[in-house]
């Protein structure tokens, strides 16, 4: 896999890191999982292909293991506000000066410097100081976040490994590891790119929700079907508009011009019942195979039976028979290899990853002992 061979060190926490540490596995890292005392389960359920073991990082003997970790690692992770590693004596300036390679990966809300920098938040409210929250939601009514979507895992987690893959590539070159202030306000405003360089063509000049790209176009937004299913237009192009029309039953000369704004709210009115007249199994037969840019909203349950998802192995099902997506991107030489098997329990490997980092048997005795480590390792059932 592409990652073979690489280190890497994730101290735990919720949705960006884990994804973050997940994607790296996924194609070949070797993470390791860094959880915190007392902890019981893995909340972020992002954990597949690594190893947990558990380091009381508060005491000087814990923050003295990661130390030691991170001197044979190529990547620490970190998720914390900012401070949080310089207080517990890990930051960059400590770690990277006893291992100069160490790519030293911080992933958080707001950064490492700014008014914000030491404050909590969630993805809504990254999503919120990005600009980006103020441009979704329908018409007339109160911004929405789309899950924790765009935020904690697009602009965080997974420009967080784009970083840790720029600064690998650029080791190659330099011998050094270097510092990334990952953060889910500016990752996001930055997922955001074509809003901001799209605004002077007037593509946003209307109100949320009435712009063509945001529901406001009768051809590019969502219909419910006559069994409570949903389907998803987009047909923009005059050439797959007119086929739009067409699977509709309808006569494009006998209606307004597709780009007619004033026209767009009775349109929609129009499209959404015929819409409603058909099952989105109906609509599939009469739109799949064609240009006019109409899919099915498949829920969860549907998505890995679909033709499409399933002709290219688009999800994938471990052995507790969970249903997951499939890494992406697809590599030819070198493709991702997801661990099949289930997640490890919290300080499952503490011992054995100890082992391979270099701590004689009676060291790590002597962490147990002094509640620095814990090992919980997998009893069978009697």
């Amino acid at each position: 896999m592409a990652l073979r061979g690489l280190s890497v060190v994730e101290l735990a926490g919720l949705a960006p890191g884990p994804f973050c540490g997940m994607v790296l596995a996924d194609f070949g890292a070797q993470v390791v999982r860094v959880d915190r005392p007392g902890s019981h389960s893995d909340l972020a359920r992002l954990s597949r292909g690594k190893r947990s073991a558990v380091v009381d990082l508060k005491r000087p003997g814990g923050a003295a293991v990661l130390r030691r970790l991170c001197r044979r690692a190529d990547v620490l992770l970190e998720c914390f506000r900012a401070g949080v590693m310089e207080k517990l004596q890990l930051g960059p300036e400590i770690l990277q000066r006893e291992n100069p390679k160490l790519i030293y990966a911080r992933l958080s809300g707001f950064g490492q410097s700014g008014r914000f920098s030491s404050v909590a938040g969630h993805d809504i409210n990254y999503l919120a100081l990005s600009g980006v929250l103020s441009r979704i939601g329908p018409s007339g009514e109160n911004p929405y976040a789309p899950l924790n979507l765009v935020a904690d895992f697009g602009g965080g987690g997974l420009m967080c490994a784009l970083g840790i893959m720029m600064a690998l590539f650029e080791r190659t070159r330099s011998g050094k590891g270097q510092v990334i202030d990952a953060n889910m306000v500016e990752g996001t405003a930055y997922l955001g790119s074509f809003l901001w360089r799209s605004l002077p063509t007037g593509l946003w000049e209307q109100p949320r929700g009435q712009n063509l790209l945001d529901g406001g176009a009768p051809f590019y937004t969502t219909y419910r079907t006559v069994d409570g299913g949903f389907v998803a237009v987009g047909a923009l192009e005059p050439q797959f508009y007119e086929l739009l029309v067409k699977g509709l039953g309808l006569k494009s000369e006998e209606l307004p011009s597709q780009m007619s704004t004033a026209d767009w709210p009775e349109m929609k009115k129009k499209f959404a019942d015929i819409f409603a007249k058909k099952t989105k199994a109906e609509w599939c037969e009469i739109f799949d195979g064609t240009d006019a840019c109409v899919t099915p909203v498949l829920t969860f349950e549907e998505v890995p039976h679909h033709g499409h998802n399933k002709d290219r192995g688009s999800f994938i099902t471990d052995t507790e028979q969970g249903v997951s997506p499939r890494p992406a991107p697809l590599l030819s030489n070198t493709p991702a290899v997801p661990s099949s098997r289930r997640d490890p329990f919290v300080g499952e490997h503490t011992e054995e990853i100890l082992k391979e980092f270099g701590f004689s048997q009676e060291e790590i005795h002597q962490l147990k002992l002094d509640k620095v480590v814990e090992s919980n390792k997998l009893r069978g059932n009697l």
